[in-house]
Order: C-alpha cells, then structure tokens, then sequence
C-alpha cells in the first residue's frame, strides 16, 4: 500500500504492498492536485505574496491551453493540456506535457486526439495527472476515458479506451477530473453501462493494477445516478482496512474498500451529482458540500460535517442522525473545500471565498471575489491562499480571523478552471492561455527530499482476488490470470497458483450463460470457432474461492442475422421479444431482438429517453482497416425520421432521416462531413462503412448506402479525406430516436477484412 502523510513541510513518505522490507520511492514531489494531506495543504515555504505576469517573479509560461491542475515529481512538472488552432477545430489535440519545473522547457509530451465523446471545444483537459511514488509512473485519463500510464520519462505503458471496453459515458463539458491512486491500484470514477450485472448506466469505481494495466475489481457503491461525477476517493484506514470516500453522481456520498472494491456504506446527501472532493475531518469525520437539491429541504446546496463509522462492519445505509452540522449557505459545484486546522475554507457559486468553524459549521467571514466560480479549488500554503476565478482572476489571500486579506489580485482576461499547484517556492497555473509559473527561482533545500517508512506486516492468506476481474477474449485467444492470496484486511500477500476452475452462474442471473474458452491451469482460450458469448467463472483453492467475468467479442469474419434467437418475453407493447447478445456493451437495456418484416432484427427500445440516443460496442478495439456493414432501416414520417449508423474505427458513420444525409463524424466538433441522401421511411437500405489508415498516417473514412435490394454501387457515396486518422477502434452500433418516437432496425450486420 502506498499511503502519503506529512510528517515535515517538504517530506513524502512510502509505505510499500508488502510491508516487511520498503526502499526508496522514485517520486517524490507533488504527486496529487490535492497535496499529500489529501486537504488542499501544501508543505514548504517562500511562496509569492504577489504575481505581475510581466514582472521579475514572473519564471516562465508555456503555451498550452487546460482547465486543471500541474503535478510534479523530481524536478519534473506533468500537465493535462490542450493544444488548438481556432481555424481549424478539427487539430485540436489534447497532450500529457512534461516540462522542467525550474524553467519550463519541454522535456516531452504525449499527444492524442478525441473520438466518438460529445465533449464540447472549450470543455478539454479539465482534468490532472497522478505520480506514483513507489515507480515514478505518470497516468492520465483523456476527455473521452483514454486511460493512460507512462514511465516517468514519457515512455508509455499501458492504455485502456474506457468508452469501448467499459462502456463509459461521456459528457459535453468533459468531466474528467483526476485518478486516485492507492497501493497496487489506479482508480478511475466514471459512468459506465456495459454489460450483465454492470449494464444498466451506474456512476462506479474501476482499479486497474498499477503496473500491468489489468482490472483489479469495480464497484457500484451508490444508486441509479441523476448526474456524473469525476471526485476521487479521500483515503482512511478502519480497523486496519483501507477505505475510500466518495462523492456520486446519485447524490450518495460513499465508502468503499479500496483493497476489494467492496461496498461499505453510503449515505444520502443531494439529489444531484457530487462533484466537490470529500474532507476527512479527524478520525471519525468527513465534511463535504454540493450544490444541488436536498433531500430534505427546497434550498438546492450545503455544507456539513458527518460522524462516518469507525467501525469496517458498519450499518449499509447511514442515517441523517449521523449529520454533526449543516451550513445552508453555501453552495457549490466543482469547487473542493479545504481544510487548515479547525477552518473550512472554500470559494463557491456566489464568487465568494467563505471560512467556517470546521467544529460548528458556522459561517466566521466571507469574502466576494468575483461574480460567480464554479469549479478552480482554493490551496493552501505557508499562511496564504491561492484562489483562481472563472472569469480569469487570480488572487493570493491571507485569511485571518475576520477577514482575508487581499495580497494580489491579477486580471489574466481568460478562464480558469483549474486549482493552482504549488512547490518549491513555486505558483504554477493553468488557464485558456497558458500555463504559467510565478515565484523564486532556485530549488529550496529538502524540497524535493523522499522518505521511506515500513508499512504495517501482512497476515496470513485469507481470501483470494483474481486479476483481471473482468476479461474480453476473440477467437484464438487467452487470458492469463493472476491469483492474489489477500490477508483479512485486503493486502496483497503472495500470487497463488494450483486452482480449480469452473463455470459459475449467479442463481440471480437473467440469462443463464457461458464463455466458450476452456482452462489450462491458470489460462483460458478461445478456440478457433469460439463463438460470442460471455459469463463468469469461480475459482478455488486451499477452500477460498473468487469469481471472474468476461466475454468471447466479436472479431474479423463476425456476422449476426438474429434470425435463431427465440423471443420468450413481452415489452410494453406486447411485442414478443429478447435481449441482444450478452456480449455487447450496454446494449441490454437499449435494444430488443423481435419480428419486423418477415425476419428477426435487432430494434432500440423507447420505454426510456435517456437512452433516445445510444451507441453500442460489439467488436474488438484493437481492429483495423475493416469492412463494417449491415441493412438498416428506420420508422417515421415526412416529419419525423430517427436516425441509425454504424461506428467503425472511431468514427460514427449514419443516415440522418431528418436532414436527409449520410454523415462521417467522430467528435462532432472534430470531424463532421456529410453528403445529401434522402432516407425514405420503412424501407431497408444496406450500409456499407470501411476507415482506411496510411503508412503516413492519413487516410479516409468511406461509407456507402443504397436500398437493399437494389445492386451495390461501385463507388463511395461519402469519402471524407483526413491527415490523421484513427489507428484501430471498435465495431459498434448506433441509433438516435427523437423524443424517443421511431425506431430504428438492424439486420445482418457483418465483420470482415478490408480486401
């Protein structure tokens, strides 16, 4: 386990997963945006008392655009930017930047562009980086849930596209926000909706082993969520477990063991998306905020402390008896609280700084800074405050007892979304213009100083997690997994090996299924002719046992006509009806196999209009230069008409009946080409998609549509020129029915390679 704690202004200490022996840690540094207190605190001293952008304390900046927060390790600062040309919205490339600290030259940056996300311009690299002490790696998430992990110098890893792996949702103003890291685990908070048990769309936790990349576990801790949210555990230790608090998309603040991904308990706090970080307040405390409706009162937001369980067996549901105080003043959004000493101090939607007695709740002073400030956190350091402004001010305060005092004020004419980082005397800050650095030039004694400590002993084996917790096979493939012996508190203690292993369905199960992979020892294989499907597996060993998930995907030589699948249910219509295939993400509770036309297809449902529009993925996303096709057809009249397409290589290629066009897109502020093509309802057409990718990198994205039973056309009916295409990316679906009016059908999809 790697836990960071203050035990001196400018030291980090380590405590390693074993426990027994511990070595030096390869970062040291500001590894977080919230600091190695979790609090928004941050050790050392000489920080600037002011900032003139022109000025003598002003070092360096960097031109890249950002919403969020640097973090820095040996002497390295890692950034989540942006870089754009505003002629050309499709450049636009979000990047991992590594600059030296001390004088701002680029060491090197990592560039990737968006794909299939609805993440608006103005909205990209909202979001931090996280430094692992123990190796030194850096890992990001993207806009669009490209989760990303690198060597200190850049060198990458591993990556996971979350969006066609886990199903994960994305939103217009790209909340991303940063990873947790702890122990072994990367964490990442998103909304997925990907298949079986984790289908329908639920805010969750992912852990992803550090160092391999692979699935540790995933948790659903909270409720059916009315928001997103992108706020990261804040780390405890009850009982010897290690626990996280979290804020959610349901309204519930949870906790979670972050060893197992264990639901602990939760307790109901908006009825809105939580997105300000949680503070824990002494042992048996946590304080938090929102700015959404309560449950209990009309007023929308608030402030409170709760007494939390400092017990691991606590009740599931905690009840409002556990509230110490509450503060209905305040509201606030994305904006986290900090916490220095006994006083809360936090800007929120007003524009107004504000401290409150962390003891009492109540409000000592507030101050107006601006007209309104939505999400940049305030930090603290050395007595003073650093707060940036939505509307592009920057202040350096001195709170006191009555009031702050107003050290600096700077007009930067640009937005500021994210917190300002700050180390070895150093204000470093990131807004629409650049990122900017501010303070005393030189490296401060000890400040970059790593300390090492040894963690607490292991016990004995106790229970067993296989790794990874969930898989995804195509035909003549394996997955090797990893048995990890855990102790009765979660940590690692040794890999086991000798298991027996079966197939395991859940008595609870809807669909009662099986992958088709058989095991040798530890490793599971697809065969030649596996076919689609997916499921779980247990296994045991010296009498503990754990279980498994996965899928057999689709991949090159794939077709689907539906035409076996027995339809044994009814929808609200009447209709005789059944699910999708098992095996595609978050398809479950969108569509609906059923009779259209003489033949079975596959229809997206209209009982929901969260989900009027919908894509779903079926296929491998390491594929490439393949022939994606299907017939299609949609419901409507002269005045509605939906719309339906297929995504091949990331980029969503569709016939709009409404505007009576064929499309290529992939982010629609990115890419967006379209050629007329009237759409007549009712009647099948057969839609043929095809990404072609350059040894230089450019290419194009071709698509062709014509009435079924009329012969294919020789040529392309849209061909969209690119300079940098998509290097591979998942098969998928789409369809998008208007207040959820008219369907849309698919028949005979079919998966080949380009010729």
């Amino acid at each position: 386990m790697i836990a960071l704690r203050s035990i001196a202004p400018a030291i980090l200490l380590v405590s390693l997963i074993s426990g027994v022996t511990a070595a030096p840690p390869k970062a040291a540094g500001l590894l977080n945006w919230r600091g190695p207190t979790q609090n928004g605190v941050m050790p050392g001293k000489g920080y600037p008392d002011a900032w003139t952008p022109d000025g003598e304390n002003h070092l360096w900046t960097h031109q890249v655009k950002g919403g969020g927060t640097p973090v820095i390790a040996n002497g390295k600062l890692y950034a989540f930017g942006y870089y754009d040309d505003p002629s050309d919205l499709s450049d636009v490339q979000e990047a991992l930047i590594c600059l030296d600290a001390e004088t701002g030259k680029l060491v090197k940056e990592h560039r990737f562009r968006d794909f299939i996300s609805d993440v608006v311009y103005n909205r990209y690299a909202v979001g931090s980086p996280i430094i692992d002490a123990e190796t030194g790696n850096v890992y990001l998430q993207s806009s669009n849930g490209r989760l990303m992990a690198f060597t200190a110098d850049l060198k990458p890893l591993w990556e996971h596209s979350l969006v066609e792996k886990l199903a994960r949702l994305t939103f217009p103003n790209g909340r991303t926000g940063s990873l947790g890291l702890d122990g072994p685990v990367v964490i990442v908070h998103c909304v997925t909706a990907n298949w079986g048990t984790t289908g329908p769309a639920r805010d969750r936790l992912y852990a992803f082993d550090k160092i391999t990349g692979e699935l540790v576990w995933y948790s659903t801790p909270g409720m059916t969520p009315d928001d997103s949210s992108f706020g990261m555990p804040v780390y405890a230790d009850i009982e010897g477990h290690r626990v996280g608090y979290t804020g959610h998309g349901c309204g519930n603040i949870t906790s979670v063991d972050m060893r197992t991904g264990k639901p602990l308990w939760r307790f109901q706090f908006a009825k809105g998306g939580i997105n300000s970080q949680i503070l824990k307040y002494g042992d048996d405390k946590i304080i938090a905020i929102h700015g959404k409706e309560n449950v209990d009162v009309a007023a929308k937001g608030r402030l409170v402390c709760l007494k939390v369980p400092t017990t691991y067996k606590a009740p599931r549901v905690l009840s409002p008896a556990v509230e110490v105080w509450r503060n209905t003043e305040h509201v606030a959004f994305t904006s986290s609280p900090i916490l220095v000493g006994d006083r809360v101090y936090t800007t929120i939607a007003t524009g107004n700084l504000i401290c409150v007695d962390a003891k009492t709740g109540k409000t000592i002073w507030k101050k107006k800074l601006g007209p309104d400030q939505l999400h940049a956190s305030p930090v603290y350091a050395e007595g003073k405050l650093y707060i940036a402004l939505a509307d592009g001010k920057f202040f350096i305060l001195k709170p006191g007892e009555k009031d702050a005092e107003i050290l600096a004020e700077v007009e930067l004419h640009t937005p500021c979304l994210g917190t300002p980082a700050l180390w070895n005397q150093k204000c470093y800050l990131m807004t629409k213009n650049g990122l900017h650095c501010f303070g005393t030039k030189g490296a401060a004694a000890g400040a970059e100083i790593g300390g090492v400590i040894a963690g607490a002993p292991v016990g004995k084996v106790a229970q067993i997690q296989i790794v990874p917790a969930e898989f995804a096979l195509t035909k003549n493939s394996e997955q090797k997994f990893t048995i990890w012996g855990l102790d009765e508190k979660g940590r690692r203690v040794k890999k086991l090996s000798g298991a027996t292993w079966e197939a395991f369905i859940p008595s609870t199960a809807k669909v009662k299924a099986q992958v088709d992979a058989t095991f040798e020892d530890d490793t599971l294989m697809a065969g030649p002719e596996a076919k689609l499907s997916a499921g779980a597996f247990k296994a045991t060993i010296d009498g503990m046992s754990a279980t498994t998930r996965g899928r057999v995907i689709a991949t090159l030589g794939y077709s689907a006509d539906f035409e076996a699948t027995k339809l044994p249910m009814k929808n609200a219509a009447g209709e005789a009806v059944n699910f999708p295939p098992l095996p595609w993400l978050g398809a479950r509770i969108k569509w609906h196999v059923l009779e259209h036309d003489g033949s079975k297809v596959i229809a997206n449902r209209l009982d929901n209009v969260l989900f009027q529009r919908t894509m779903n993925f079926f296929g491998d996303p390491e594929l490439s230069d393949y022939i994606l096709e299907a017939d299609v057809a949609t419901d409507g009249n002269r005045r509605v008409k939906s719309t339906i397409g297929l995504v091949n290589q990331r980029y969503l290629i569709t016939l709009d009946g409404n505007r009576r066009i064929l499309e290529v897109s992939s982010n629609h502020e990115r890419v967006k080409e379209s050629v007329k093509f009237v759409i007549i309802p009712n009647k099948w057409y057969h839609l043929k998609t095809h990404v072609h990718r350059g040894a230089d990198g450019s290419g194009a994205v071709r698509a062709k549509a014509w009435l079924r039973d009329q012969p294919e056309p020789a040529e392309w009916t849209i061909e969209v020129k690119l300079k940098d295409v998509h290097e591979k990316g998942a098969p998928g679906i789409f369809a998008f029915s208007p207040q959820v009016q008219k369907r849309v059908y698919i028949d005979n999809i079919k998966l080949s390679a380009a010729k």
